[in-house]
């Protein structure tokens, strides 16, 4: 079996084809942009979690027998060359000292501080919404909370948010178009490396009570971040701390909609928000499938043999719906017990910034449902387009009336 999970049918809706990929008896193979076209796709719940945890895949492509260091070459922008040794793509013993050094900083301490202004930045946002006719749900109240959480975490003053939403609205992320779609995104990418690269210096020279400065004090061991791995830490902490957040709560907020028993029964009983909370990460996925892997050798994962040197795609999203794991596994369920989705991934790279996305979705729900508990679409669903690289799966506007009609 061969797919594009480029097309824009897949990106409007995928799991019908991840339903077929995980029925299937021959190994499925891909197009994809950047893993070319016979990456290896995993879709079944057990064959994800098996190569997650397994040494013989390398997160890191340089680790193959005789692989070219695609950080050299002349055409890869800076910003991305210098992403190339972060944490997301490292493997042990480089991804233990880079995490080890973060967790100094991002301590649960520093997420919990947040609460409290995570609700005002809900209200602020409210506000401002409050008494137009309709608003796009995630450019003025998704995409926002999350961008600004993250900057007041990096030390971000407010004089420069806006250059952050910016940069940040026009995802940078997004691989999707050709040279003339790709060109403003490059530009953004370059412009934000920069800014980074200042709030970097100027925490060296004043330290304050924020992320940046602890992420550049960080010492274990006897070792901090090199410049390169601190811009690295930043670029990460911003992309994947904003982009999957986005795309939880709005995501989330449309699969209630969606299904109006489900919405009154979580308005009816709020207790209930936290397991809500993790059905909507299984059933809407913000992240469709994870940093590739590399076969180190040849392996057989579930009875497929995959040869060495091979490309292999995690498809967390396919397995958050495997009907062998999960009962009714496309149906939405916010009482949902247990629920051992694998929408932060799992193992070493199991993501550090769970927690903190937690508490954004369920500060954001808890305001909203405070709020405007009658929110309804303002289009129909099937109007509604979907946006990202094939890794991600997000909204483009998300047209809602805060009172109904």
């Amino acid at each position: 079996m061969h797919i594009d999970i480029n097309s824009p049918q897949m990106q409007a809706n995928p799991y019908p084809t991840y339903a077929k990929m995980r029925q299937a008896d021959e190994p499925v193979q891909v197009d994809h942009r950047v893993a070319g076209n016979n990456a290896y796709f995993l879709t079944r719940y057990d064959d994800v979690k098996s190569v997650l945890k397994d040494p013989r895949f390398a997160n890191d492509r340089r680790r193959l027998p005789d692989a070219e260091d695609w950080t050299k070459k002349w055409y890869i922008p800076g910003p991305l060359k210098i992403f190339g040794d972060s944490m997301a793509l490292a493997d042990a013993p480089d991804h233990t000292r880079l995490r080890n050094l973060v967790h100094k900083a991002f301590t649960p301490k520093m997420i919990h501080d947040l609460e409290s202004n995570m609700q005002q930045m809900s209200h602020n946002l409210l506000d401002e919404a409050q008494g137009k006719p309709q608003i796009d749900f995630i450019a003025d109240f998704a995409l926002p909370l999350p961008l600004n959480v993250i900057c007041d975490m990096m030390g971000v003053p407010q004089s420069d948010r806006p250059k952050m939403h910016r940069w940040m609205a026009d995802t940078i992320t997004d691989t999707s178009g050709g040279l003339l779609a790709k060109f403003p995104r490059l530009l953004n990418t370059l412009g934000l490396n920069r800014f980074l690269n200042k709030l970097i210096e100027d925490r060296r020279r004043h330290p304050q009570d924020d992320l940046t400065t602890a992420l550049v004090q960080a010492e274990a061991d006897g070792e901090k971040l090199s410049e390169d791995e601190l811009l690295a830490m930043l670029f990460l902490i911003l992309f994947a701390g904003h982009e999957t957040t986005v795309n939880l709560i709005g995501s989330g907020t449309l699969a209630l909609l969606q299904h109006p028993q489900q919405f009154e029964q979580l308005k009816q009983n709020r207790d209930m928000l936290d397991i809500a909370i993790e059905e909507m990460l299984r059933y809407t996925n913000p992240v469709q499938h994870i940093a590739m892997r590399y076969a180190l050798e040849d392996v057989e994962v579930g009875g497929v043999h995959i040869p060495q040197q091979s490309t292999v795609m995690l498809g967390i999203a396919a397995a958050n719906r495997d009907e062998t794991i999960f009962e009714n596994a496309s149906a939405f369920d916010i009482t949902r017990q247990p629920n051992p989705h694998i929408a932060f991934g799992f193992g070493i790279h199991y993501c550090l910034g769970a927690p903190l996305a937690r508490l954004e979705a369920k500060t954001a729900f808890n305001v909203l449902l405070d709020r405007y508990p009658n929110l309804e679409l303002a289009v129909p669903a099937n109007q509604l387009e979907w946006r990202g690289a094939p890794a991600l799966r997000g909204l483009k506007s998300f047209p809602v009336r805060l009172e109904a009609h």
